[in-house]
């Protein structure tokens, strides 16, 4: 494995799909590099790393005097790193799964309001012969919630349009059927009978839903790229990728009276506490209301 173009690839891909500043990508670089050095003077390298190495990186951390503020970033650049290595296929196994997680306080995802939502498929141009194919994106993602990676990989043969459901293979192949609205089948129909039925798959993706003009899967980047610009169309200021969409799901089903265990199952999470983030974004938006409308504080504050 050629370390430096992995962590050129790396940073690239915190920059486009994790949507991340340059700064910020930069600095988790740095975090791999200070793991490299302590590998290249114990004669190991990356790909070789167990949980006995990571230990005693650690240790050193705290020997040499870095701050546990400091240490925390260095891990979760790591972390970041070694996750990323396994979704490209370059190791098996993540041997920082046993690191233990910093508790820097929960961060809260940004979510979209369903008129931001709504705005953002009112700038699609269904004249370009791509449009109609957008759009149908656009309500998969936000209308199944489903990951980058498990869009891209949607197969034709997954659509069970008579039940109302799609087959999803999720993180380590694992099966999930997810509903789908009438709204998603009738867009996704649509773009069938524009476009994809008419167009000649590479060898490979004759199963893929979603193509690009020249008969290939789409990527995630291309994803990346399509909804960062319909919200700079639709004027959202915030910081949005197409993982947005899934926290925008998971939440307003929340805030719609779904149990927390269903939105489990739909979103493939392995444990409810990485579902539980979507109680504390409907409480914070619920502290938000009582704030705001509220007669008394209204009365305090005029």
């Amino acid at each position: 494995m050629d370390l430096e173009k992995t962590k050129q690839r790396f940073e690239g891909y915190l920059r486009i799909e994790k949507g991340l500043s340059a700064n910020t990508a930069a600095s988790y670089c740095r975090d791999v590099d200070h793991l490299v050095r302590y590998l290249d003077n114990v004669k190991k390298s990356i790909t070789e790393v167990n949980n006995q190495d990571l230990d005693q990186f650690l240790g050193t951390l705290h020997d040499v005097g870095i701050s546990p503020r400091s240490q925390a970033r260095i891990i979760s650049g790591i972390k970041s790193f070694f996750k990323y290595m396994v979704m490209e296929g370059l190791v098996d196994n993540d041997p920082t799964q046993l690191l233990p997680s910093p508790r820097m306080g929960r961060h809260l995802p940004e979510v979209l309001t369903l008129s931001e939502i709504d705005r953002m498929i009112a700038c699609i141009d269904l004249s370009h012969p791509q449009g109609q194919r957008n759009r149908a994106i656009i309500e998969v993602l936000y209308g199944c919630g489903l990951r980058v990676s498990e869009l891209v990989e949607l197969r034709l043969s997954q659509i069970f349009e008579e039940e109302e459901y799609i087959l999803v293979i999720g993180k380590g192949n694992k099966q999930r059927l997810i509903p789908i609205s009438q709204e998603a089948l009738t867009q996704i129909n649509l773009y069938l009978e524009q476009t994809r039925n008419n167009q000649v798959a590479k060898q490979g993706c004759e199963d893929i839903l979603f193509l690009n003009r020249r008969g290939n899967r789409l990527t995630r980047v291309m994803i990346f790229y399509i909804v960062k610009e319909l919200c700079e169309l639709a004027g959202i200021r915030k910081t949005v990728s197409p993982h947005t969409l899934r926290h925008s799901f998971a939440t307003h089903l929340l805030e719609g009276g779904a149990n927390l265990r269903a939105i489990q199952q739909m979103l493939g999470h392995e444990s409810i506490e990485t579902t539980e983030i979507y109680v504390h974004i409907d409480r914070s938006t619920l502290r938000h209301e009582i704030l705001t409308h509220h007669p008394r504080n209204q009365r305090h504050n005029a």
